[in-house]
């Protein structure tokens, strides 16, 4: 693997700043992708930086450059979920319901390329409470992002604090990928994760034209 200890080596002062931060992002990945590895091979209680650095071929300090901690090895690519979801949102038809149109956001959350790994990730969040506890900070921040697109296609100028709507909506379907996730997780049904979805959704699904 190629040694990533120093960014600059790889991006040095005179490349594009574009060039810059598709090199950042690749490694970035490449060191979550070693996390993830050990993670699911041993735990995340028993792997450590230092195991983590030396899997991905860097130091310890230049671990630290792309990630503050370990959790956020694995939980990076939550935040970016979040833009990901609202701008499918946005894209969806603007005459779309605002249920149907998170429900089709969601979908780029729904990851069908490897299965098992992804279904190992999401018992290790789970069942790892250090974990479960910063995903809930980051669906969080999904729901405050989400909140002004769907007001809009409440007909509403803005998500309004004497308005409980768009955040009740947001809220909900949230929560639904939620209990799908878990539902997928933790029983090994053979049912996809997108059917899962559209169960708990059409279970709450509004009564009107939301």
């Amino acid at each position: 693997m190629a040694d990533l200890d120093t960014e600059t080596a790889a991006s040095p002062a005179g490349v594009p700043g574009g060039l810059r931060s598709r090199v950042r992002r690749a490694m970035r990945a490449e060191v979550a992708a070693a996390a993830l590895e050990l993670f699911i091979a041993q735990g995340f209680d028993n792997t450590t930086v230092d195991q983590i650095a030396a899997r991905a071929g860097m130091s310890r300090s230049s671990f630290f450059r792309y990630f503050p901690t370990k959790e956020d090895a694995v939980l990076g690519d939550l935040a970016g979920y979040g833009q990901q979801i609202l701008q499918a949102l946005i894209e969806r038809p603007p005459t779309e319901p605002p249920w149907t149109a998170l429900r089709m956001a969601l979908e780029v959350t729904i990851d069908t390329n490897d299965v098992t790994r992804t279904r190992q990730a999401s018992r290790m969040f789970i069942n790892t409470p250090a974990l479960k506890a910063r995903q809930y900070e980051k669906t969080m921040a999904w729901q405050a992002l989400l909140l002004p697109e769907v007001a809009r296609r409440l007909g509403l100028p803005e998500a309004r604090a004497d308005d409980p709507r768009p955040a009740a909506l947001t809220a909900s379907a949230l929560a639904c990928l939620d209990a799908a996730v878990t539902t997928w997780t933790t029983s090994d049904t053979a049912t996809p994760l997108a059917e899962l979805l559209d169960m708990a959704m059409d279970s709450v699904r509004p009564q009107t034209t939301l």
